[in-house]
């Protein structure tokens, strides 16, 4: 028997800051070098909180818009010029529509795409949908039978991999992970697996330091521990994007060390002092959203099960209960991790 949502499918359409609408739609038709994907989880993430209500820069949405950057899925068709193999894998895909042409995709530096921004979810459409449209060189096929509720999560992994990229981890270094979110965790995660000689969380919430024990880190700070620790770890990945965090993960750095700032900071976030930088010459980078690189170090370790991101969903819910998804993200609830819709 023919799935009646393979002929027709839903989507969640943000026509304006605060105005969703649930719609029937008809699959969309992949065009020459295109996939369509049969959604199977969305992560919602404060991305997607932002959008929809209205405070995501000028720039970086395009509304009406169908959210979902966060998502995995199945290929359903391919259109012309793509391998026909591709249909019934699984599979996740990079989120920035990078040209792949310019200087910098050139240089392998993908999210820095000089063409203009482009994005799944914020100006393109995005995965809260029964069917989504994304080029196929974008896409990344994982294994048959993996847990697709944990692909979904391979958006954030990746910006966590792009992280681990610019800070270089080596064994037998201390390191701090500035922040217990879904991005601290994974970071946790992935960088216990360098063999540090400390790990160390640094979140006010007792709950999530508790699970950063659980994914590797060694010992767990209040920030008002943390400034005890001050000038003592090789190198700091912060992930929190707060106001005082970007400051704050520089003075926990060595003289030398190396700082990498990952959350995303609004307007307003306190400053770095230049002169604490260029004394203790730290080496400083930032991330925004993840390369192609990063993207392929994050599908092959969750494919190989070095990065397993499932104990992070507390919540999934249906495509009709959108508004209750929503609102638990970002409201800081005893037991609330990541939250997915399930079309």
């Amino acid at each position: 028997m023919t799935d009646d949502r393979t002929r027709r499918g839903r989507a969640i359409v943000v026509d304006a800051p605060g105005e969703h609408r649930l719609v029937e739609v008809d699959p969309p038709e992949p065009g020459p070098g295109e996939v369509r994907v049969r959604v199977a989880a969305a992560g919602i993430c404060l991305s997607d909180r932002e959008l929809y209500e209205g405070h995501r820069a000028p720039g970086y949405v395009r509304y009406p818009v169908v959210p979902g950057h966060e998502w995995s899925g199945t290929v359903e068709a391919v259109g012309a010029g793509v391998d026909p193999s591709l249909v019934g894998r699984p599979c996740v895909a990079e989120g920035f529509r990078s040209c792949g042409v310019c200087e910098r995709c050139r240089y392998g530096e993908t999210s820095l795409c000089t063409a203009g921004y482009a994005e799944t979810g914020f100006t393109e459409p995005g995965a809260f949908a029964d069917h989504l449209v994304v080029p196929a060189r974008l896409l990344h096929p994982l294994p048959h039978g993996v847990d697709l509720r944990a692909a979904a999560l391979l958006e954030p992994a990746a910006v966590v991999a792009a992280a681990v990229r610019a800070g270089r981890p080596r064994p037998g270094e201390r390191i701090a992970v500035v922040g217990a979110g879904t991005l601290g965790l994974l970071a946790v995660q992935w960088l216990a697996a360098s063999s540090p000689a400390e790990l160390a969380v640094v979140d006010p919430r007792a709950e999530r330091a508790a699970r950063a024990r659980d994914f590797g880190a060694s010992r767990a700070l209040t920030p008002a521990e943390a400034d005890d620790a001050t000038g003592h770890f090789d190198l700091v990945v912060e992930t929190a994007g707060a106001p005082t965090t970007a400051a704050s993960s520089c003075l926990l750095a060595r003289r030398g060390g190396r700082v990498v700032l990952t959350g995303m900071f609004t307007a307003g976030a306190a400053g770095i002092d230049p002169v604490h930088l260029s004394v203790s010459q730290l080496e400083l980078r930032s991330v925004f959203g993840a390369s192609s690189a990063a993207w392929a170090d994050a599908v092959r370790a969750f494919s190989a099960g070095l990065l397993d991101p499932a104990p992070l969903v507390t919540h999934t819910f249906p495509l009709e209960r959108f508004d209750e998804a929503l609102a638990l993200v970002g409201c800081g609830a005893p037991g609330t991790g990541k939250v997915l819709l399930l079309p």
